[in-house]
């Protein structure tokens, strides 16, 4: 894909035309953004069908400034050293952005006030209203400077390890290419590629540090200044975490260390008995245990793309025929490159009510499972396309991660399309010994930053101390440290979500939960499995969380009484 000419979106055509945004507006100019909110909140509302158009013409602008956003922060993160996108995505946060919040505020008011006089069905607007309560218990207008500060703060830590590479075997190479050589059966290949890697994370780790620092000092401030004694409490309602609590998370973490890190423990175990090593070392950890060559589903990334047509159109057709539609539309970028922001995501494009898939791929089978992982949150945006409300086409947090994960598992009975039978087994080995990865990394770095939060006024060396007890609490000593103290003190600086989104991770464990009882249920019932998630993928965040897990078919729950039984399953699966 030619990130320089296709990446405008001028090709990708509204879901419907407009009806109250001009269609020539420029959302990136603030005069012409202040009277459209303006008009707004100076509207007359004489009845209930009246305040329902008010809500379609106020979801019509939210989509189209949502939109522009999204498309600008996609520019700047697959080149994130072309200085013309940063200071378009730049502009948009400083400008228009913090005059967005506040208008959204006095609109939020504007709409309660008017609801409690025109009575709206309370089933279909029950969630939309309990959402703008929240939100505006939490607004505070000093925030918002704050607010737009900590973006550009994390804009800044894209800038930062979107230019980390290395010269290795004689190229240049992002950190997602250096991770190819940590499939390679040569020991010293793989000890050289992750030490001049992690090398060059650590070149930067002064900057990250002094980036976290301030991170922290203006989360707090927000919450403080929104009347809360510490972030995390603020974070949980700015999350609309109506449904489970800090607590609860404390619950995952213990209920993960008791009954998952025991399997961890077991999974390397095994694995340094197969690769006869007295200890497994970090680049030992991915590599193929019996020595054989690494995976390679594909060698060009259109290959990865048929593939997965391919899959699709197996596992049904509106999923496959939707997922050709996107790669026909451009879509899609995935391929890694130097200066393009690390990791994948899946975003919305909210006006054409499209979805738009960012990867790194580099040809292991980690990419198979991640275009699976961010194909699935595609499919959820496009099953909730049709709601007239902005708000109930997105999902929340944890539901959504069930329908990328979901999607994982309910797609790998199709992996053959890129392997053959030996091969195929040992992607899905590699597959349920990562699901078993996950749910302890997500405790991981979940306890870590409740550990963060908890004690805001900690310094560097704290953090340090803390982070390697969190670690090793939960089996970071089943691997050998020896000589890389440093690597091993900010692991943590390349969880993104630490610095960008943080408290977002808890929901990766909930959600491979979900996707495990998901997968159960396929195995005796693969249509209704397949038809639950679908169902539940059209809800949107039209109704409660746990709403959305009962109509898949699955429970809202992570505590021991549904984690104990799932360890059996993960035990047959892996064999152990």
């Amino acid at each position: 894909m030619d990130t320089s000419t296709s990446l405008d979106f001028t090709h990708v055509a509204p879901y419907q035309q407009r009806r109250f945004v001009a269609p020539q507006t420029d959302l990136t100019v603030l005069k012409q953004v202040r009277p459209l909110f303006q008009a707004l909140l100076e509207r007359e509302i004489d009845s209930a069908n009246a305040l329902q158009n008010w809500l379609l013409e106020r979801s019509e602008l939210e989509s189209a400034l949502s939109q522009t956003g999204t498309i600008l922060y996609i520019r700047m993160t697959c080149q994130t050293d072309d200085p013309a996108r940063a200071r378009a995505y730049q502009h948009f946060i400083e400008t228009i952005r913090p005059v967005v919040k506040i208008s959204e505020d006095q609109l939020n008011k504007k709409y309660l006030t008017e609801q409690s006089r025109w009575r709206l069905d309370p089933e279909r607007y029950g969630i939309y209203a309990r959402a703008l309560r929240t939100d505006i218990e939490l607004f505070r207008e000093e925030n918002v400077v704050l607010e737009t500060e900590v973006d550009l703060r994390t804009q800044e830590y894209q800038t930062i390890t979107g230019a980390m590479t290395v010269v290795f075997e004689g190229k240049e190479r992002t950190l997602p290419e250096m991770g190819k050589f940590l499939h390679e059966p040569g020991r010293d290949l793989r000890e050289r590629a992750w030490r001049s890697a992690a090398r060059r994370r650590l070149d930067d780790k002064d900057a990250l540090e002094q980036l976290f620092d301030r991170l922290i000092s203006l989360r707090v401030r927000i919450a403080e200044n929104a009347g809360f004694s510490n972030f995390c409490d603020y974070k949980f309602r700015a999350l609309h975490r109506f449904d489970y609590t800090p607590q609860d998370c404390k619950q995952y973490h213990a209920s993960i260390e008791k009954f998952i890190v025991p399997l961890w423990q077991k999974v390397l175990e095994r694995r340094r008995e197969q690769m006869k090593l007295k200890k497994l070392r970090p680049w030992d950890t991915t590599v193929d245990s019996l020595g054989r060559p690494p995976l390679r589903p594909f060698t060009k990334v259109n290959e990865l793309t048929d593939g997965c047509v391919k899959i699709f159109n197996r596992l049904d057709s509106v999923l496959g025929r939707q997922f050709t539609e996107m790669v026909s539309a451009g879509l899609l970028d995935l391929e890694s490159r130097k200066g393009k922001a690390p990791g994948g995501y899946q975003s919305t494009l909210d006006e054409a009510r499209k979805p738009f898939i960012f990867m790194n791929a580099v040809g292991v089978d980690d990419d198979l499972r991640t275009l699976l992982h961010e194909a699935g949150h595609a499919f959820h945006a496009l099953a909730c396309a049709d709601d007239s409300l902005l708000d109930y086409r997105h999902g929340p947090m944890e539901f959504n991660e069930v329908a990328s994960m979901g999607m994982e598992l309910l797609a790998d009975p199709q992996i053959n399309v890129f392997y053959k039978p030996q091969d195929e087994q040992r992607s899905r080995n590699e597959h349920w010994e990562g699901i078993i990865s996950t749910l302890v990394w997500v405790a991981v770095i979940d306890a870590f930053q409740h550990w963060i939060y908890e004690h805001p006024a900690h310094n560097g060396a704290e953090r340090k101390a803390a982070w390697l007890a969190i670690h090793e609490r939960f089996g970071g000593n089943f691997i050998d440290w020896e000589d890389l103290d440093e690597e091993h003190a900010f692991l943590w600086h390349r969880q993104l979500h630490i610095f960008e989104v943080p408290f977002y991770y808890i929901e990766y464990g909930i959600a491979q939960l979900g996707a495990l009882q998901l997968w159960s249920n396929a195995r005796k019932h693969p249509q209704t499995a397949l038809a639950n998630y679908k169902k539940a993928l059209a809800i949107g965040g039209s109704r409660p969380l746990p709403e959305l897990f009962e109509t898949a078919g699955i429970k809202f729950d992570f505590s021991t009484k549904t984690i104990a039984p799932l360890v059996e399953v993960m035990k047959q699966q892996t064999g152990l």
